[in-house]
């Protein structure tokens, strides 16, 4: 029997994980963002559909990464969730959600530097490009309007990561679930990305935030006043454990009694 990894075996994959989530995640914002066409309206490098593929593109290289070793939570939500229905060790949740806001911290630093020529040419006083990185309402005096549309969002990822990794269910085969995640990500994008951008994750965005303070883009959302941090870390805990506990007590429930119960509480 082959030996569980250590816990700074799965905190360094949840680090890299995450890292290849947010490099690749903000690096396709970046690309659209920061290298527009000469054309009033036309977006040489794609537009909002560019980035909800390389979202979810980044959601299943991600879990790649770190899938064998860590379980891939890449989120504090899907930590959250696993250790709330899934017997996830409740002692390795804040250690998971610290390496996977770190990987995303320095994420964020590595697509700035690889950018720095760009946002001095776009945006030189770094006052309305904190967006490539992280997420704000669009209707900020709306506040909850966003802290729904993140609880809606993040509910879905986790009820439907739960439909596609529940042994009780139809799994897919042939190591498809990273990629069958990946694709939640995209239509939750598609369908629930108006609100807030659709963090649904509070290292994903978190992570990234904290680096633009320290950047100096001045609309951070953390230290600019307008404090519309806490929503996209806030919302997604509690909208993890809603969509968690739709699938088991909709559907979990009645699939366990159809056949022997199997769990593996390490995630």
């Amino acid at each position: 029997m082959n030996p569980k990894p250590s816990l700074a075996a799965q905190l360094i994959a949840e680090f890299l994980g995450t890292f290849i989530l947010i490099l690749l995640g903000t690096g396709v914002v970046a690309m659209v963002v920061l290298f527009p066409s000469k054309t009033p309206g036309e977006l040489i490098h794609g537009g909002y559909t560019n980035i909800t593929l390389g979202w979810g593109l980044a959601v299943t290289m991600g879990i790649y990464v770190a899938g064998n070793i860590s379980g891939a939570h890449l989120n504090p939500a899907v930590t959250v969730s696993l250790a709330a229905f899934r017997g996830f060790p409740w002692r390795k949740v804040l250690p998971y959600s610290i390496a996977q806001t770190a990987g995303a911290f320095v994420a964020a630093a590595l697509v700035y530097r690889n950018y720095l020529p760009a946002f001095r040419q776009v945006d030189p006083t770094l006052e309305r490009t904190a967006g490539v990185f992280t997420t704000f309402p669009a209707f900020p005096a709306l506040p909850g309007a966003g802290f729904l549309d993140q609880v809606i969002g993040t509910a879905l990822l986790l009820l439907l990561i739960f439909a596609i990794t529940d042994e009780f269910n139809l799994p897919p085969g042939a190591n498809l679930a990273p990629l069958m995640i990946g694709l939640v990500v995209v239509v939750i994008g598609m369908s629930f990305g108006g609100m807030h951008g659709y963090p649904i994750n509070p290292a994903r965005d978190f992570g990234p935030r904290l680096f633009t303070a320290v950047a100096g883009f001045r609309n951070n959302g953390l230290t600019d006043g307008s404090r519309t941090w806490w929503i996209p870390v806030v919302a997604p805990l509690m909208g993890g454990l809603v969509g968690a506990a739709v699938y088991d007590w909709g559907i979990r429930r009645f699939l366990r009694d159809l056949q022997p119960a199997r769990s593996d509480p390490e995630g």
